[in-house]
């Protein structure tokens, strides 16, 4: 069964644009991102879906200066995207990340990829975001089956919501057989995702500590509670509702 990791990256970011590709210690943020996902010990291959926009053409580059896959397509009907992508790598299992996530852990990928392989005929979509969040705010993970990706490519006729991707699966739970995986620990008030200026300088920060990207959340959860100042740089930040 080959699991594949789609990271969906474009420029054209409304509150911070080029986001994705703003320095990070030394590399752009979406290589912290990609790194991280690889070395998930489940996913067989990281694959960068970006849009056809000239804009991002850099995306492009670095996909290819990386030896990634890389997939071009609609800017808007993301879940066209994603369907294409996975149909284009042969996707069996399609495991969501997104770019703005430079700190998305190994660990946690893994847990939630592993929940689905273990249980592939009772479940058709898993995420760490139900039935609530309980991890840091940029470790979000889901992974359903393609022939799942595709049923919703299909069926669903909203635009808004092929333009965040699986919102169609998850608010039908009598259509699909949904599983959610819960940290023991309740982190979800922290923020950890890139859509702000503030974002980026508390990224920034935290990277600044450990000065590499290998570090575990578990990890960087126990430095934070040691500089909870730290966690103001972008606690009043709202996330854009779907």
């Amino acid at each position: 069964m080959r699991v594949v990791a789609i990271i969906q990256a474009r420029m054209g970011s409304t509150r911070l644009p080029g986001k994705v590709l703003m320095d990070l210690g030394g590399e752009p943020i979406l290589v912290r991102c990609a790194n991280r996902v690889a070395r998930a010990s489940l996913v067989d291959e990281v694959v960068i879906a970006t849009t056809d926009n000239p804009a991002d053409n850099a995306i492009a580059a670095v996909s290819s200066a990386r030896g990634w896959g890389c997939f071009r397509g609609s800017e808007s009907d993301v879940l066209d995207r994603y369907y294409r992508a996975a149909c284009n790598f042969e996707a069996d299992v399609v495991v969501r990340i997104t770019s703005d996530c430079p700190f998305i852990d190994t660990e946690v990928v893994d847990r939630v990829v592993g929940e689905y392989l273990a249980r592939t005929s009772d479940l058709d979509y898993v995420c760490n975001t139900l039935p609530r969040r309980t991890f840091p705010r940029g470790l979000d993970t889901e992974v359903l089956p393609f022939g799942v990706l595709g049923r919703a490519w299909q069926e669903d006729r909203d635009p808004k919501r092929r333009e965040h991707v699986t919102p169609y699966i998850w608010q039908h739970p009598d259509k699909f057989r949904i599983h959610g995986v819960v940290s023991e620990i309740d982190c979800s008030a922290m923020r950890w995702t890139v859509d702000t200026p503030e974002d980026l300088a508390f990224v920034r920060r935290l990277f600044m500590h450990f000065g590499q990207d290998a570090f575990a959340w578990r990890d960087a959860v126990d430095v934070l509670r040691c500089h909870p100042d730290w966690l103001e740089i972008n606690s009043h930040i709202q996330q854009k509702a779907i």
